[in-house]
């Protein structure tokens, strides 16, 4: 890859102006990404940014968040990496977890939540409009399809979340048997660099044997992002599933009118999709006071976003080697489709809770409407459910 050198503290400042502008996920990411750091800085080819996007969409983790972080680590190695996430993130963590706050005290005064009523089915219209989205451009296959079934059955039945690794191995198992259905490509040795996989290897280990004999929540919390984030393929609409399943069903450290609704606010954040895990982590620690729920956020943040980090750094260097396996190729129809089966199963999770009324049926069908017959953003369609719900409380 052909990276033009430039000062660290330019590409800094883009990023930053990214992390403050970039509404609607890893689709819409990317092509802001195209016009910031390819047309307007060229800092890469169009080329190489489209491959580093799509080698992060196959890796568990946040793809934008992965492509802007590998971009800088190509840049001016670790440091620059590291300083490259925390700048990308930061915006979002700290809008969600001040949005935790927010809705904590409003609790604690006893003042009506009222106003986010209409977010909540909107937000049920938005995955599944994602889930819609997905399977289309992932799911071609009479395997994938039944695969994509599968998943979603199990995945709404079991409710839980040690489902989510097994189905995702299960049908990357099942479509690897296709592999002689990709083209033949030379194979080369690999020369792999084990230093960032032992460490994410090492931070798993560690905290999940932590959490398992020390009943202290902030490990918990870590724990719980930091294992889910080793485990997210096809970004921010697959983990609904995953910390529904485990936050509200599973552990009822949640409500689930507590996360529908900071759900649908994330949609008119800035940056990650990803950060939904810092409004979590604020609202499991409202017993610890403020400063207990700014920690919460920040190790929810920490723990979602770090393992992605970790396996970025690890693949890209020999990526170019790998994906000449056909074996590998194949297998990625499979995890594809699970993936959507889960985002399937997550619409269904969601809609559970929401009252069955002829206004909230109308406001989910309504915002898949809107955004599939229309180019308006989701953000604009969650601040006007914000603006109907303040009007109307």
């Amino acid at each position: 890859m052909t990276i033009r050198r430039v000062r660290y503290i330019i590409f800094l400042r883009d990023v930053l102006i990214l992390s403050v502008s970039a509404f609607g996920g890893p689709q819409a990411h990317i092509a802001m990404f195209l016009d910031m750091l390819v047309k307007k800085r060229a800092y890469l080819s169009e080329t190489d940014l489209i491959e580093l996007f799509a080698l992060c969409q196959i890796l568990p983790g946040p793809t934008s968040t992965q492509t802007i972080t590998a971009l800088g680590y190509k840049i001016g190695g670790s440091k620059l990496a590291y300083l490259t996430l925390l700048v990308w993130v930061l915006p979002a963590v700290l809008l969600m977890t001040a949005a935790a706050l927010t809705v904590d005290i409003f609790n604690d005064q006893n003042i009506s939540l009222e106003f986010l009523r209409y977010v909540q089915p909107m937000a049920v219209g938005i995955v599944a409009y994602s889930a819609y989205r997905i399977s289309s451009s992932v799911v071609s296959s009479k395997e994938g399809y039944l695969l994509m079934a599968f998943a979603a059955v199990c995945s709404f039945y079991l409710r839980s979340p040690y489902a989510f690794p097994v189905l995702l191995l299960l049908g990357g198992c099942v479509t690897a048997f296709k592999y002689k259905q990709q083209p033949e490509s030379e194979k080369l040795p690999l020369n792999i660099n084990w230093t960032h996989f032992i460490a994410w290897a090492a931070v798993l280990s560690i905290a999940g044997i932590l959490g398992t004999f020390f009943n202290f929540l902030p490990v918990k919390i870590f724990e719980n992002f930091y294992r889910n984030g080793s485990l997210i393929f096809g970004g921010g609409q697959v983990l609904i599933p995953l910390l529904f399943t485990e936050l509200v069903e599973f552990k009822a450290l949640l409500t689930s009118e507590e996360f529908i609704s900071g759900y649908a606010l994330v949609q008119a954040v800035p940056g990650p999709t990803f950060s939904f895990a810092a409004y979590l982590g604020a609202l499991i620690m409202s017993d610890w006071g403020t400063g207990g729920q700014i920690l919460g956020g920040l190790l929810a943040a920490a723990g979602i976003f770090l393992p992605g980090t970790f396996l970025i750094f690890f693949v890209s260097k020999f990526w170019e080697d790998v994906k000449r396996y056909r074996m590998i190729k194949a297998s990625l129809e499979g995890i594809n489709a699970v993936s959507s089966g889960l985002v399937i199963a997550a619409t269904l999770y969601l809609l559970e809770p929401i009252p069955v009324s002829g206004i909230n049926y109308g406001l989910i069908l309504g915002t898949f409407g809107i955004l599939f017959f229309t180019k308006i953003p989701a953000p604009f369609v969650i601040l006007a459910g914000l603006i109907m719900g303040f009007v109307n409380s």
